[in-house]
């Protein structure tokens, strides 16, 4: 088993992560009182049926009326029946709505975290914490609560009332129930302890399998099923580890307190058969004493319960506020007097201003990484395509992900239509633009939902002439549903979800269409269908390519070429077979890559 790294877990309850968990339950502290209040009148009825038990026996000792006793006895039942379904139904709505406003904040905060903060995670990780530890916070903040304050009212109130029979035997029960609690108070917090370690174990496991699901054709390619199934059970190891502690120390409590009640009841039937025989004490006042003690273990088990819940829901509760701490995008913006408003139709066609500019951006992936890219300068004009070539690592993904806001620069600024991004929110950048990425990854849902993400008011017409431009008419019209057939990577090529994005992007008719490398995985006539659409869109607004083929380099108005991370040269196709080595060498090879894909087609 791997060397367990994580830091160990702080106090079971220390007041700022009782103060998390509280936040959680804050909103509905109304409904808590009221659930409480149920809960203690619930208690309040179940520690009077013992005293009306000795009403019962004395009432038959004394030859006395029934009646009386027997209808209370069965008014304690239905009321009691009635408050515990209400209370019941009362706090477990009350759980699912805090377990439901939890999901729907982090599912949010996720979804407007900048990428470099969600991608510093893995995606497993933070699914646990929307799944699992969600759970966990249900039970801690809608019942642990009440169930602590109700089973200290319990405990009390079953003390005072077996003080009112009988002090002695009261005496000997408070020594054991203190034995008890001070045991309690020792094991306790291991139990929290090693539970909140399970839950950390889980959540990397969640990471590690759904990274490795991911790239399980990779996996399997390469051999390493088993290599890869040892890294997962590695956490699920320990997780297993840390819970069977847990499961130990619980075991060991529980046996404790039920050990000690027993105890407790031994030593009362002990005491009080002497005290009844030196007439100090009633055969109905023991009777009434025992079941009070019997009683004894359900708000030991009530508290020891909460208390394992309470701790569990904290770990999981400073789980999920940790979320707080991603980083959000922008969300705000100042007016754009001068900008559009209807989006790119309304451009004016003639404006000198590029649409896209990037003066002296240097940018880098962390605090102590490299800069990517150095000091690069780029204009965009409204129309005409431009391509983006280099090796590999030259900066040319990095170039977009400045372009997207998906990375913010460290120096130099980004303007659209003539404007600094600080200008703008990240979501008015990203309307003016369309995104066709190089993994192009589907949306979950149909075929229509894929297409009409960020277009939802699309007409049919329209969503027919993309799929048309991008050769999948016949695709769509070969599925069982159509538009609305469910789409699986698994069923669909890789091609296939290329033109889906592409068309995608077609639909928003944007003011700039980035395209990395969207061709890749296309065959000789598709591609040079869907080179048709860039050739049209460029005649119209601005495209900008990621280029690895000699057929987008060759038609682009405007070529850059990248190098370790800056521009080094920029001209037409010709111009730079000229002037410039690193091109001629670029181009040479794309050649040879065009020429192998041809002979493997034929």
């Amino acid at each position: 088993m791997a060397a367990d790294s994580t830091p160990p877990p702080r106090a079971a309850f220390d007041a700022p992560r009782l103060r998390i968990l509280w936040s959680f339950a804050r909103p509905h502290r109304r409904t808590l009182a009221v659930g409480l209040l149920l809960a203690v009148a619930g208690s309040a009825l179940g520690l009077a049926t013992p005293m009306i038990t000795k009403w019962v026996l004395d009432a038959l000792n004394d030859s006395a009326s029934l009646t009386g006793p027997v209808t209370a006895l069965f008014v304690l039942l239905v009321v009691g029946a009635a408050v515990s379904y209400r209370q019941w139904c009362m706090l477990g709505a009350v759980g699912e709505r805090v377990v439901l406003e939890a999901r729907e904040s982090m599912v949010r905060r996720f979804l407007r975290a900048t990428v470099p903060a969600l991608t510093r995670r893995p995606t497993g990780e933070l699914v646990t914490r929307v799944t699992s530890d969600t759970v966990l916070l249900r039970e801690a903040a809608a019942q642990s609560f009440v169930g602590l304050v109700n089973g200290a009212v319990m405990l009390v109130g079953s003390l005072v009332l077996m003080g009112v029979l009988d002090l002695v035997l009261l005496a000997t029960t408070m020594a054991a129930v203190a034995v008890t609690a001070a045991l309690f108070a020792l094991l306790m917090p291991g139990i929290g302890a090693a539970q909140q370690r399970s839950q950390e174990h889980i959540g990397r496991l969640g990471g590690l399998l759904e990274g490795t699901l991911r790239a399980i054709r990779t996996v399997k390619v390469s051999r390493a099923e088993e290599r890869a199934a040892e890294r997962i059970m590695a956490d699920a190891r320990s997780a297993a580890e840390f819970g069977i502690r847990a499961v130990r120390q619980e075991a060991l409590a529980w046996t404790v307190a039920g050990s000690g009640i027993q105890l407790a009841i031994i030593a009362i039937l002990g005491i009080g058969a002497w005290r009844v025989g030196e007439g100090r004490l009633e055969v109905s006042s023991l009777i009434a004493f025992l079941l009070y003690a019997f009683t004894l273990m359900e708000p030991v088990t009530t508290l020891s319960q909460n208390l394992t819940s309470l701790q569990a829901g904290m770990a999981a509760a400073e789980r999920i506020r940790q979320t707080a701490d991603l980083t959000a995008e922008d969300t705000t913006g100042k007016p754009d007097r001068d900008a559009p408003a209807g989006g790119p139709a309304d451009c004016d066609p003639d404006a000198q201003v590029p649409v896209l500019e990037l003066r002296g951006v240097s940018a880098a992936y962390g605090p102590d990484a490299g800069h990517a890219v150095t000091g690069v300068t780029l204009a965009v004009p409204r129309r005409g395509h431009t391509a983006i070539v280099g090796p590999s690592g030259a900066g040319k993904t990095t170039l977009f992900s400045l372009v997207l806001r998906f990375l913010e620069p460290v120096d130099g600024e980004l303007l659209l239509n003539g404007r600094p991004y600080r200008d703008h929110s990240h979501s008015e950048v990203r309307a003016r633009l369309a995104y066709v990425e190089q993994d192009t990854p589907l949306v979950p849902g149909t075929l229509r939902d894929n297409l009409l993400l960020a277009r939802p008011d699309a007409t049919e017409e329209e969503l027919r002439r993309v799929l048309c431009d991008v050769r999948l008419t016949e695709k769509v019209q070969a599925l069982d549903e159509g538009l609305d057939s469910p789409l699986s990577s698994a069923h669909v090529s890789g091609g296939e979800r290329q033109r889906i994005a592409l068309a995608r992007a077609l639909l928003r008719t944007p003011e700039v269409l980035l395209l990395d490398e969207a061709t890749a995985q296309l065959d000789g006539l598709t591609e040079a269908a869907v080179q048709d659409c860039i050739r049209s869109r460029a005649a119209t607004g601005a495209v900008v390519t990621v280029a690895h083929r000699l057929s987008t380099v060759v038609d682009a108005d405007l070529i850059v070429v990248m190098e370790a991370g800056r521009i080094r040269a920029r001209g037409t196709h010709e111009e730079l077979l000229e002037t410039d080595r690193l091109y001629r060498d670029l181009v040479a090879a794309l050649r040879l890559a065009t020429t192998a894909e041809t002979e493997a087609l034929t």
